[in-house]
């Protein structure tokens, strides 16, 4: 009598087509019904195999290495709720277009509907957030349902990571006994074996019409911008900033569109102070916009966007969906970033040398603007430690090649409004598909997982507290993660909105906890500081660049003071830029106006 199912030689052969095909991450929860999936990725040797006790952190896990790598990573559970908990994690890449290989274990079809365990409707489970389902057939040992099995994995994969790409769900129904045998005990399928991968994920390049148009607005054009939201895989900033820097381009770039760098001088870095003011966003009113990327994640920028609406903007997507919440008519061109970006370089040099002068007063106007307001928002930074503070001098002691991810909320929002840029080679993530505080402490763990070099976070306390249970991966796999929480007992960004005036009802949006973080870090076993200015700060960066490992940071606010004195920078850096505006308007200069 033998507890092996000789029918399981066919996962072998999806595992095996994985590998072959480039997959090299696994993160895998314990359960009993994907033992066949596990063993096999285990036993195969060429996988990265990440061991995940909790699936929700897990498939954020999994998210931060697509993140990182920009390559699909298996994500494999047992049946039942514990496919349930990858939801969030799959709505987040389905938005955010980052691909996933979801593979859940299931009971086989004879074992549904009369009341067995553990068994639940797996089968379309996630039908809205991915790009591919499918209910792969019941393992047998023949032939045809091996090819099969191994076409899947191919199939599966090419979907991920064709453009725009996204999670893909396979469901495996699994009989009894759950053990394949061993890889000695079967036999390779046969005239199989390839040398080359053979997947081949489309390139989107634009049309040539749609280069052609564009290139001859912007030939034409006095005030052109550009702006970059973030992006969700890697692209060539070297290549646009070269063409911008050519023709004399103002650059719009969101710090998480890697392409925010304090030595490009078309690069504008403040546009979410200067655009609050709304007399200087009607003066400085564009000719034709080009957008790139994600939303950006400033609220000024989006009402500009808005604003100028009847201007001739273009939205370059790689999906039919083009991303325009605001709703400005824009022309839409699915194409990759950089086939797009380098085909209108190309046709706009062979038309028209590069002629900066002719736009010398538009990005005159937006230099001076965003070097006055810079040197303002630094002053006032400066002069009192606040969270915005905090968050900059952090992003200030990383190192080169550091991978900085950002929480949502007021981070991300600060890193926005404040940040001068920084080195090329410090790459910035965040959840901003669905801009959700959970999952995150799992996401730059999973981060770290994928990257050379130092992973830092910066998350508020409401954020880190949803997700501490992502700090065991840290020490599980010896992982290297500098955690900085910034704690303001609640959530702090709703003193920022309107909420915050009612006060009889504002406890259940702030909502306070009081929980105090050192316990839960040294459970992780990992190293905590409470720090209270620049100076223990920067001893607590230094203390975890020499010991690595898993170290939590954390700087205390109070978040009506905060508020308070947040709005009070933003109001000098306007106040200073205000009587320039008005200067720029009485001249004529940059040439706007409604």
């Amino acid at each position: 009598m033998t507890n092996e199912n000789m029918g399981l030689a066919a996962v072998y052969d999806f595992v095996s087509e994985l590998h072959r095909m480039g997959l090299r991450h696994v993160v895998i929860s314990p359960g009993s019904r994907s033992t066949p999936l596990t063993l096999s990725f285990l036993r195969h040797g060429g996988f990265r195999v990440w061991s995940q006790l909790d699936e929700r952190s897990a498939a954020f896990f999994a998210l931060g290495i697509a993140r990182a790598t920009g390559s699909a990573p298996a994500l494999v559970c047992t049946s039942g709720t514990a496919a349930g908990n990858y939801t969030p994690a799959i709505m987040e890449a389905h938005s955010a277009r980052l691909p996933l290989l979801v593979l859940t274990a299931d009971r086989p079809p004879e074992l549904h509907d009369v009341g067995s365990n553990q068994t639940v409707r797996q089968s379309g489970m996630y039908t809205l957030f991915v790009k591919w389902q499918h209910e792969v057939a019941v393992p047998e040992a023949t032939v045809p349902i091996r090819r099969y099995f191994a076409e899947t994995a191919r199939r599966a994969l090419l979907v991920a990571e064709s453009l725009p790409r996204g999670p893909v769900h396979l469901n495996f129904p699994f009989r009894e006994p759950l053990l394949p045998p061993s890889w000695n005990d079967t036999p390779p399928l046969s005239g199989e074996v390839r040398p080359e991968p053979g997947l081949y994920p489309a390139q989107l390049a634009p049309s040539p019409a749609a280069v052609r148009q564009v290139t001859a607005a912007l030939a034409a054009s006095r005030r052109p911008l550009l702006v970059l939201g973030p992006m969700e895989r890697t692209w060539h900033a070297e290549r646009l900033y070269a063409w911008a820097d050519a023709y004399g381009i103002p650059v719009l770039a969101d710090p998480l569109s890697s392409g925010r760098w304090s030595s490009a001088r078309t690069s504008i870095r403040h546009y979410d102070v200067l655009l609050r003011d709304e007399a200087l966003a009607e003066t400085l009113c564009p000719d034709v916009i080009i957008r790139l990327g994600h939303t950006p994640t400033s609220k000024s920028l989006g009402r500009y966007l808005s604003r100028h609406a009847a201007v001739r903007q273009v939205v370059v997507d790689e999906s039919p969906l083009w991303r325009d919440p605001f709703f400005t008519r824009a022309e839409a061109v699915q194409s990759d970033v950089d086939l797009f970006i380098q085909s209108v370089a190309d046709e706009m040099g062979r038309i028209q040398p590069p002629q900066p002068k002719t736009r010398a007063p538009w990005m005159s106007a937006w230099r001076d603007l965003d070097d006055r307001v810079g040197d303002e928002l630094q002053r006032g930074l400066a002069a009192s430690w606040q969270e915005a503070a905090a968050l900059m001098e952090f992003v200030r002691l990383l190192p080169e090649a550091s991978t900085l991810m950002v929480g949502n909320s007021m981070p991300v929002r600060d890193l926005d409004t404040f940040w001068r840029g920084g080195h090329r080679s410090l790459r910035i993530l965040a959840n901003r598909g669905l801009s959700g505080i959970d999952g995150v402490v799992s996401t730059a763990a999973g981060a770290a997982a994928a990257s050379s070099g130092l992973t830092a976070l910066c998350v508020g306390d409401v954020s880190f507290y949803h997700d501490l249970n992502g700090l065991l991966a840290v020490g599980r796999h010896g992982l290297d993660l500098l955690v900085f929480v910034i704690h303001n007992n609640g959530g702090g960004i709703f003193s920022f909105l309107p909420q915050a005036a009612h006060k009889d009802t504002f406890a259940h949006f702030r909502t306070p906890h009081g929980l105090e973080f050192e316990p839960a870090v040294a459970m992780y076993g990992g190293r905590f500081y409470d720090v209270e200015g620049p100076d223990s700060l920067q001893a607590a960066v230094a203390e975890h660049l020499e010991t690595g490992g898993l170290t939590v940071v954390q700087a205390r606010f109070e978040a009506d003071e905060n508020h308070a004195r947040h709005q009070e920078v933003i109001a000098a850096g306007l106040a200073r830029v205000r009587e320039y505006a008005q200067r720029l308007t009485a001249s004529g200069v940059p040439g706007g106006g409604a």
